[in-house]
């Protein structure tokens, strides 16, 4: 990563996502919370792998 702020940011907007889908959404169900927290990073990640990433 060009910038180690960036990657930071990165993992602040992924945080600040996945609580608010969370709080919105799923707050009482815990399962469907954990399938879609992990549904939403794997998102990140695959975002991160194939935009940010560099080398």
């Amino acid at each position: 990563m060009a910038r180690p702020g960036l990657g930071v940011l990165y993992a602040v907007a992924m945080i600040a996502v996945v609580v608010a889908v969370d709080v919105l959404f799923f707050r009482h169900h815990p399962w469907e919370r954990l399938m879609v927290n992990v549904g939403i990073v794997l998102v990140f990640g695959a975002f991160f792998l194939r935009f940010l990433r560099t080398g």
